[in-house]
């Protein structure tokens, strides 16, 4: 078996765990953390150090945040510190890692998600434009077109109808506002309704929380596309981290 470690930071939560890199999935029990408040990088980092630790891995670490990333430079922040922005986070968490810089892969957290559910999930043999959403207290997006990921798509912040999509379509939407499946999901139909307009995708695969229960309203969608659950559920974001890692792979 070959083993790779992924960390998922969240607003809510960090969490990580050893991946095996052959089945897609994780090698024993993962490890959550509180996200501290406020989520600044030093504090998130003795997070993230905190749970390589208790694992005792000293291989390549891939970490995932709820940041457009470039070249290990994070530039937006998500339900994050906004001192997120601008930092050099592969060279913060090698320095906290105690390791080579060049064992440290730092990338967007639905990017992390969809490459996991290409390779191991709902994704796996499909060609043509696919877009992975995750619904959670914003809306993430991962785009591949015949299996190659284009990093860091920000389509959750599409405008629908005046608004901010994640501000109308989240599933911390549904939760703040206690809205049914049934009045909740006909936004996500608004939101999909506009991204298939714009991009066309062959297929969507939709990932959060919510996945857990698609069986409540993926039938209630009305749009043109066939849309899936996700398979790797809230695992996904730790399985495409320690892919990414074990890959090298940087954008």
């Amino acid at each position: 078996m070959t083993r790779g470690f992924g960390v998922d930071i969240g607003g809510s939560g960090i969490k990580g765990g050893l991946v095996d890199l052959e089945a897609g999935a994780l090698d024993g029990e993962r490890l959550r953390i509180i996200t501290p408040q406020p989520s600044t990088p030093d504090a998130v980092a003795d997070v993230v150090a905190e749970i390589v630790e208790k694992f005792n891995w000293d291989g390549p670490v891939g970490v995932t945040l709820p940041c457009v990333v470039k070249h290990g430079i994070a530039h937006s922040a998500a339900n994050v510190d906004q001192a997120w922005i601008g930092t050099d986070a592969a060279e913060l968490f090698s320095q906290r890692l105690g390791r080579p810089k060049d064992q440290i892969v730092v990338l967007n957290d639905a990017d992390a998600a969809g490459i996991a559910e290409m390779r191991f999930g709902s994704g796996v043999g499909r060609d043509g434009l696919v877009v992975l959403l995750t619904f959670g207290t914003g809306i993430g997006t991962a785009l591949f077109q015949d299996g190659k990921l284009i990093p860091n798509t920000e389509f959750g912040h599409l405008e629908v109808d005046g608004h901010d999509a994640e501000k109308r379509a989240a599933a911390s939407v549904k939760e703040d506002k206690g809205l049914t499946w049934a009045e909740w999901t006909p936004r996500v139909s608004r939101y999909v309704n506009v991204l298939e307009d714009l991009i066309w995708p062959d297929l969507v695969i939709a990932g959060g929380g919510v996945s857990k229960k698609a069986e409540k309203w993926l039938p209630l969608l009305e749009v043109r596309t066939e849309v899936v659950a996700a398979a790797l559920k809230n695992d996904a974001g730790i399985v495409g981290a320690a892919v990414a890692a074990a890959q090298g792979l940087r954008h």
